[in-house]
């Protein structure tokens, strides 16, 4: 049976947080959640401070850290293998887009610059970035040149990166895709490449071979920065924007909250009823920090900040929780 529920909490945060921001990252390891990076005013970084947001205790803090620091940023990506954290790309105070790898060892809080310059993948920001035990993959983005297509993977333990084959012309280049691994293929779900678009692609490694699905059901409208997260051998999609502002990123396109589920095996999306209109919905929203992790026990999706229809960036937090059957 499909996914037709889950339930949304939101988190009342004790505290001084990092605050209202947007195009932000955040992940989680164990029972933490490690914000970093952002924007307050379109464009404009706020900070490089790593916040530490207790899952349990819903109390903020800031780590003492140590190391390579990076410097502020905007439209980067976090993620996380075991006790270690990774940050990868985003764009700078000039609007430079950036191609650093920097992790952070969440038991010695010591940041550590890992690749830069002609290692790895091109600069870029608004990319999107998953992993799996060993691998931190990362695709696609905004770069010197326009959107990119292209997918990374940096492996942990050799501490090197490998760039897979491009896929063919119908994945065009795209920023703010939903990007997971799902039974060992890597999934790219919609994105913005010059329009919000709806198509769905995934890279299988053991062949190395692209494939484009069609998918059935309820489908969501295309979309982009939305929050995305894989559950078992569902994907899910919570939100994001479904008609980009005129003013580009300066202003706020039109968002949308509805939560959908696709299903890897029979490649069939269903609408998820997840309490809209509640008091613990997160409502219409975008460019939001999200990831991936557990909540008492629960697998799910922690969602915080983002933008609104009316283009004030918000500091709440929420986690969505599935009903599997």
């Amino acid at each position: 049976m499909a996914v037709t529920q889950g339930k949304w909490i939101k988190l009342n945060q004790k505290g001084t947080g990092p605050g209202a921001r947007s195009s932000h990252a955040i992940t989680i390891v164990g029972e933490k959640a490690y914000a970093f990076g952002g924007e307050f005013k379109p464009r404009v970084p706020v900070d490089n401070t790593l916040y530490v947001f207790d899952l349990n205790e819903l109390t903020w803090s800031v780590a003492e850290v140590t190391g390579d620091i990076p410097p502020p940023r905007v439209g980067v990506t976090m993620a996380s293998i075991g006790s270690t954290i990774y940050v990868f790309g985003g764009r700078d105070a000039t609007h430079a887009e950036l191609n650093e790898l920097y992790s952070f060892d969440t038991c010695t809080n010591k940041w550590s610059l890992l690749s830069n310059g002609d290692t790895g993948p091109a600069h870029r920001s608004y990319h999107s970035v998953a992993t799996d035990d060993r691998r931190v993959y990362v695709f696609g983005g905004c770069g010197f040149a326009g959107r990119l297509n292209d997918l990374w993977a940096y492996d942990v333990v050799d501490k090197a990166w490998a760039k897979f084959p491009l896929p063919g012309d119908n994945l065009k280049g795209r920023g703010g895709p939903g990007l997971v691994v799902v039974g060992g293929k890597i999934w790219v779900v919609y994105g913005f490449a010059g329009m919000e678009v709806d198509d769905v692609h995934f890279f299988d490694p053991a062949t190395e071979k692209w494939v484009q699905v069609e998918t059935t059901g309820e489908k969501p409208t295309p979309r982009s920065v939305f929050s995305t997260v894989a559950v078992g051998k569902y994907v899910f999609v919570c939100g994001g924007e479904v008609d980009p502002s005129d003013l580009g990123h300066l202003g706020a396109g039109r968002f949308t909250q509805e939560a959908y589920a696709l299903d890897t095996d029979t490649l069939v999306w269903k609408r998820v009823e997840d309490g809209s209109g509640g008091g613990d919905h997160p409502g219409p929203r975008g460019w939001c920090a999200f990831s991936g992790g557990r909540r008492d026990g629960k697998e799910g999706l922690l969602v915080y900040g983002g933008n609104s229809p009316s283009n004030d960036r918000l500091d709440d937090i929420y986690f969505f929780t599935p009903c599997l059957d």
